[in-house]
């Protein structure tokens, strides 16, 4: 069982995702998942509602979704995003189905609605009206069913908040959940860059490895949206999966690349290292 997730970002190699997706698919079953970051900031800008980031408390950067942007997010991600992702998949053999995280109830859990910032300055401030939270439960019967059908599930955000309307929750930590709930193997989670860098203006810093005991010093290395993909590999583990692996989404077959190690690579302590 794979599952994996694919950011946002305007330089991801859609068309070699998909195809090596449809190849891995025809080995064992895949489940998708997708952002849209970059299209949501163009629209929401044509829009007149600029996107807005906060960053909370504990250093970590998040996009503010009052409902205005709720609206736009929704519209872009379960609207014209995932109906592109699933014509692509289509085009190459996949039998895709796209569903957002809120039909079927496939995403759920507790909206924050007030969140604790820290402004440049330090000082820590509330913000009121956020629709952002998190995934405390995944639909599994559902898409297990799908898969046992043979579909390929591909899901995004919006989530279902525990309220019944829907939140804006992050992609990566989601993707954690549904690998867990799934008892999937890997987990990988690609992206515009190669990994976790060292130094975030030089690729060639990679880090290649990281073992559950070691995620506290690969958060401390994280920078920015990174940190988000770490806490989301952190996730994955504690939840039984093998091993999380953050790769380069604008290569040539990247999931394989990843699956053999491309990247960077968290794992249980004691699981060896896969040479596939």
């Amino acid at each position: 069982m794979l599952v994996v997730k694919v950011g946002g970002g305007q330089s991801i190699a859609w068309d070699e995702v998909c195809a090596d997706l449809a190849r891995r698919w025809r080995q064992e079953p895949v489940v998708l998942l997708h952002g849209a970051s970059k299209e949501l900031d163009q629209i929401s800008a044509r829009l007149g509602q600029p996107p807005r980031h906060v960053r909370s408390a504990s250093g970590i950067e998040s996009r503010f979704t009052d409902d205005a942007t709720m609206e736009i997010f929704t519209m872009v991600y379960a609207g014209s995003a995932n109906v592109r992702v699933v014509a692509r998949l289509l085009a190459h053999g996949v039998v895709a189905l796209g569903l957002s995280g809120v039909d079927g109830a496939v995403l759920r859990g507790p909206e924050k609605g007030v969140l604790r910032t820290r402004d440049e300055d330090g000082r820590q401030r509330v913000v009121r009206g956020d629709r952002t939270g998190v995934v405390s439960e995944v639909n599994s019967s559902l898409l297990r069913l799908l898969l046992d059908g043979g579909y390929m599930p591909v899901l995004c955000p919006p989530a279902l908040s525990d309220q019944g309307r829907p939140m804006n929750v992050d992609g990566d930590r989601a993707a954690a959940r549904v690998a867990c709930a799934l008892g999937a193997d890997t987990l990988v989670l690609l992206s515009d860059v190669p990994g976790l860098l060292r130094d975030p203006d030089d690729e060639g810093s990679l880090v290649a490895e990281f073992r559950r005991h070691e995620i506290g010093r690969a958060m401390e290395m994280a920078r920015g949206r990174m940190r988000l993909k770490v806490l989301a590999a952190r996730e994955a583990l504690q939840g039984g999966v093998r091993r999380v692996v953050l790769a380069d989404g604008r290569k040539a077959r990247p999931v394989s690349r990843a699956c053999r190690g491309e990247g960077t690579v968290f794992r249980r302590s004691g699981a060896p290292r896969s040479r596939e």
